[in-house]
């Protein structure tokens, strides 16, 4: 499960004894609530349906699918059904693309969700190996569904948004710049990240 509401909180405590400005954007917005996905094929799945949609879209094409293969579907269950089977619960040809690699590694035993490298680089490294499935997906995997404490999404626009906004730099940081920037706050960065987020979000700033 991903990291709980007093896992984020004293992780966010320590930081802010280190650094005085996400002490005081503590003050300002308060603690993020925690943010926590199922373990399992079906949450990277669900990351597929939703990709370059709207959210309610998403919905739809998932309820669709539910209805179409059961709620407690398997892998075999996407991979037996056809193209216009799938297609008609709203997945393009690419979106089935990628749901069948998925779908497929799951069934043969190649990629177990259950056994995933306990080293965050080799976890996704594996998980990347899904056509569909960059960095940024794998890495929101193992934040919100393992609770990896030290995963740090720092291709995420939000959060490099909020890592401008909570220093006050000049300027968004690049990937790399946000990279770099985060080293300081291991291994809290899971934690960090969901702060960063919140901050980001918050309506008051």
């Amino acid at each position: 499960m991903g990291l709980t509401a007093g896992q984020i909180r004293s992780s966010l405590d320590e930081l802010a004894q280190r650094e005085p400005r996400i002490a005081a954007a503590l003050e300002r917005v308060g603690y993020p609530e925690e943010r926590i996905r199922p373990t399992g094929y079906k949450t990277l799945l669900r990351t597929i349906v939703g990709q370059q949609v709207s959210v309610a879209a998403a919905s739809s094409m998932w309820n669709k699918l539910e209805a179409e293969l059961g709620e407690d579907f398997t892998p075999h269950c996407v991979l037996e059904r056809d193209f216009d089977t799938l297609r008609a619960c709203g997945l393009s040809r690419q979106k089935q693309g990628y749901a069948r690699s998925l779908c497929e590694l799951v069934a043969s035993g190649d990629l177990d969700f259950d056994s995933l490298p306990s080293d965050d680089e080799e976890a996704i490294a594996e998980l990347t190996r899904i056509k569909g499935i960059g960095r940024w997906s794998a890495e929101i995997y193992l934040l919100f569904a393992e609770g990896r404490a030290d995963i740090w999404p720092a291709g995420d626009l939000a959060v490099q948004e909020g890592v401008k906004r909570l220093l006050e730099l000049e300027e968004r940081p690049s990937e790399k710049e946000a990279r770099a920037i985060g080293e300081a706050w291991a291994p809290h960065r899971g934690a960090m990240a969901i702060f960063t987020w919140h901050f980001y979000a918050n309506p008051a700033l």
